[in-house]
């Protein structure tokens, strides 16, 4: 049996190995999907010009694969109170990554972290209310998990998003428009 067909295709799927390659409508269900989370399965059909029934199961492999693990809002940080945003970049002692991660993802006002190769090895984004608990989060509780050597800390000024992300509607082929009778 072949991996395209093993029904625990899925399962077989994670970090290092190859998943199963999206065609030209996979991707536009999901540029639409990034674009409006909210996008009903019967209006990502008529926007793609495709079945329900295909969209639905084209929908359901995405979620059953991994492709797409959730639905969420996206928050404007500054509107919901949070107008201090940082990168920090943290040193940590070899071979703690796993005690360090699972500290981290404890820390309040941490959004992401990411494992990196480089100078640091990791890089967290903070979103604090304010400069004094973006200082506390840094100084007191980042410096503080066991494993930690040391830190750098970027303010960030203004944030945008790729106009041409690998989801974005810009990225995609462009869909086709309703079809018109022939002469």
């Amino acid at each position: 049996m072949s991996q395209e067909s093993r029904p625990d295709r899925a399962a077989a799927t994670g970090p290092g190995r190859s998943a199963r390659p999206l065609d030209d409508v996979d991707r536009r269900i999901l540029a639409e999907l990034v674009r409006d989370g909210r996008t009903s399965v019967r209006t990502l059909a008529a926007r793609l010009h495709i079945s329900r029934t295909n969209a639905y199961a084209r929908m359901e492999r995405l979620l059953r694969d991994g492709v797409v693990t959730g639905f969420r809002a996206r928050v404007a940080p500054e509107a919901a109170g949070l107008g201090t945003s940082a990168y920090i970049a943290i040193t940590i002692e070899q071979n703690t990554w796993r005690e360090v991660s699972a500290e981290l993802a404890q820390v309040r006002y941490l959004e992401h972290a990411a494992l990196i190769g480089g100078e640091h090895d990791v890089l967290a984004l903070i979103r604090a209310p304010d400069n004094a608990t973006l200082r506390d989060v840094v100084l007191t509780r980042v410096q503080s998990i066991p494993g930690v050597l040391s830190s750098r800390t970027w303010l960030v000024f203004h944030e945008f998003d790729g106009e041409t992300s690998p989801w974005s509607p810009a990225a995609s082929p462009p869909s086709p428009g309703p079809r018109r009778p022939g002469p």
